[in-house]
């Protein structure tokens, strides 16, 4: 078995990942992640599979002539990462352009992977102004101090809520 990521977009509609998972044991793969979402009309993910090597091409063929995505294959390989701890930061605050740009400036002055990132803009229960949510999981070494981390995500702007916690 050799991994493999594909990414995909393409207009929504349904069966799309059962189309894609069928593909996919049929040819003896394993689906061991993925991730999607629908944005604006589009279905949008990406996929992680193991696949025998000798069907690798058969499934790229399959997939670049898919009718409704535009997927993306491209070959992975295992990463093992030692004396790395997770930690997941969840951001709470009013909206404002150029807020996910500096909150992955922070990340990276403190030489963080990001492992996993979501956001969102919903109505403040309030006001209903734009309120940003996003929630991050980053690798971290053991010797960052998440005290300092939390302080500077937090002196972005005023109004924003930080937690830091490991997971």
């Amino acid at each position: 078995m050799k991994p493999l990521i594909f990414t995909l977009v393409g207009p929504d509609k349904p069966g799309l990942i059962s189309s894609l998972s069928k593909a996919v044991y049929q040819r003896k793969g394993n689906w061991l992640a993925s991730n999607f979402s629908h944005m604006a009309g589009h279905f949008a993910g990406f996929v992680h599979i193991d696949l025998p090597e000798e069907n690798h091409a058969e499934l790229i063929e399959l997939f670049s002539q898919h009718p409704d995505l535009r997927i993306h294959l491209v070959s992975a390989q295992a990463t093992n990462l030692k004396n790395q701890q997770t930690v997941e930061i969840t951001i709470t605050g009013n909206d404002k352009a150029g807020i996910v740009q500096e909150l992955t400036r922070v990340l990276n002055q403190f030489n963080l992977n990001i492992v996993k990132f979501d956001s969102s803009c919903t109505s403040a229960p309030n006001s209903g102004s734009p309120l940003f949510n996003a929630t991050a999981i980053v690798e971290v070494a053991p010797d960052v101090d998440l005290f300092n981390l939390r302080e500077a995500l937090e002196n972005i702007a005023n109004d924003l809520m930080i937690d830091v916690d490991l997971i």
